[in-house]
């Protein structure tokens, strides 16, 4: 028997290269629905969607919204059914980003410093400043049935001085739920912001005593620049001002003070009751915090599969229309970043939207998705993987096309060709079937230059697609690579190769059909790559 694995293994590997190589036989349905992809048809979508009037496509600006209209006005005009909010076409999105313009805090006229004496959350505080001459030492900051920190204390107008976490007895059991586990207390620190607020305290300082390690993922958190998915906690109205220090800075703010706090925590430990402590003091304070909210969009196109058995999984395909906007006078049109693959994208969804009033359309349905928020980080694919209209599991795998109109300089002399990207990551079958469909209607080179992981570029974690991916869903990333105009106000209409993004949207939707159409769900079967 062992004798006979090898030679086994060299056939199975050889079926799956041919395999991979062989041209499917020809489906003269799906060639005359690929047939309405054309390159005039491109050309007026994307003269459309990449033109002054959309201001390009900023997420949260008045272009982003007039182009999502613009996208849903489209759907409407396929006979597509609305499925998203309001009756509509959209999935709306908040973004927000929350930064330090100025923070400064001084113990006894010292001064300390942010990220390594101390750290605040723009996003639990508000802009102030202000001097305090004592503090109130408050012990865990609980006011709970079990047990409570505020009882008899007055904290109105008063900065509180707080431990982590909640009193422990000698056995290890926690003065709150009278087991090891720790209540809520320990596990919502905004619980101990929301009540401080109710009683009336000025702010809250939190004695981190494990500092060194949390003050690591603060600091990941504090200076991120990019933009989140939500709205703000409205901390004006939930939280007092709250800060985390060291232990070493805690010893600075009680001085000789020191043996009288440590005593009082140690019998909130020992007897469930605090003593609290006044605090002689000066503590100088300044939080000037900026803030940027935007509201995009998500553009929903579907098409709803005919084979009762297979319409509830859902095949998407997705493209970002999102792009950098104005600066001043000037117009980041975006005409292939990524115009391109929305063009494509819509042709794609009417091309199914015939095919459906037909009576031919796919067995499987089919959800154009239409993102916001790529230039903000993924953000509006994110938000669709995290909340999505149709359920996950129930999504067979991602189509992703972002740029793919024009040239790159390594195919100047044989434009004839596509970058494919992740394809093989999570299922054999989905790169087999590209191969295969390639090969039976386009003919493209299909380049994998950017699909090998120790490509620097590092491409299948920069689209759309991995926002699925990670969650396990196959997807495949069409692409044309970069070129000299890439986030540039000079990527524009003009530029752009009519040709090769019909021949792109034609395999692109050929291997879209067979996905919708094939008896059996592609498999996954290898391992999610993290990035």
């Amino acid at each position: 028997m062992k004798r006979l694995l090898f030679p086994v293994f060299l056939l199975v590997l050889s079926t799956s290269t041919l395999l991979a190589q062989m041209a499917l036989p020809p489906d003269t349905k799906a060639m005359t629905y690929a047939s309405t992809i054309s390159a005039a048809d491109l050309q007026a979508q994307l003269t459309r969607i990449a033109s002054t009037e959309f201001e390009g496509r900023e997420t949260g600006t008045p272009g982003q919204q007039k182009a999502a209209a613009y996208l849903a006005d489209q759907f409407q005009q396929f006979g597509l059914p609305p499925i998203g909010e309001n009756g509509g076409y959209l999935q709306s999105i908040s973004f927000i980003a929350q930064s330090w313009e100025d923070i400064d805090l001084k113990v006894n006229g010292e001064e300390t410093r942010h990220l390594w004496d101390f750290y605040a959350y723009p996003r639990t505080n508000v802009s102030q400043q202000g001097t305090f001459t004592e503090a109130l030492f408050l012990g865990f900051g609980i006011d709970d049935k079990a047990y409570s920190d505020y009882h008899k204390a007055d904290v109105n107008g008063k900065l509180l001085l707080i431990y982590d976490g909640e009193p422990m007895d000698s056995s290890g059991k926690s003065r709150l739920t009278g087991t090891t586990t720790p209540s809520s207390w320990s596990t919502d620190w905004r619980q101990k912001l929301r009540v401080a607020r109710a009683k009336g305290a000025a702010g809250v300082i939190i004695i981190d005593r494990n500092f060194k390690v949390n003050v690591q993922d603060a600091r990941k958190e504090i200076l991120n620049s990019r933009m989140d998915i939500g709205k703000s906690e409205n901390p004006q109205d939930n939280y007092v001002n709250n800060w985390f220090i060291s232990s070493e800075l805690a010893r600075k703010i009680l001085g000789n003070q020191v043996d009288a706090v440590v005593a009082a925590r140690d019998a909130a430990f020992r007897k469930g009751k605090l003593r609290p402590v006044s605090l002689k003091c000066q503590i100088d304070l300044t939080q000037k915090k900026r803030e940027r909210s935007l509201q995009g969009a998500n553009v929903l196109g579907f098409i709803e599969g005919s084979d009762p058995q297979l319409k509830e999984e859902v095949v998407i395909v997705s493209a970002h229309y999102d792009h950098l906007g104005k600066r001043g006078d000037d117009i980041y049109f975006g005409a292939n970043d990524n115009g391109s693959g929305t063009s494509t994208v819509l042709e794609i969804a009417q091309a199914f939207a015939q095919a459906k009033a037909a009576g031919e359309g796919p067995r499987r349905s089919v959800l154009c998705l239409l993102v916001s928020g790529e230039e903000k980080g993924l953000l509006g694919s994110q938000y669709y993987a995290s909340n999505p209209i149709f359920p996950l599991a129930n999504t067979v795998v991602d189509v992703n096309v972002d740029m793919v109109g024009r040239i790159d300089d390594k195919h100047a002399d044989n434009p004839n060709y596509i970058y494919v990207i992740g394809a093989d990551r999570l299922s054999s079958e989905l790169h087999a079937i590209n191969e295969n469909v390639n090969a039976t209607y386009t003919q493209l080179e299909l380049d994998y230059t950017y699909n090998d992981e120790k490509d620097p570029n590092r491409y299948y974690y920069r689209s759309d697609h991995y926002n699925f991916a990670r969650k396990g869903i196959p997807a495949i990333f069409f692409f044309n690579g970069t070129h000299k105009d890439y986030h540039r106000t000079s990527d524009t209409v003009d530029k752009i190769n009519f040709p090769l993004m019909e021949r792109t949207g034609r395999l692109i939707f050929h291997t879209t059909w067979e996905l919708a159409n094939r008896d059996r769900r592609i498999v996954v079967d290898k391992p999610i790559a993290e990035e």
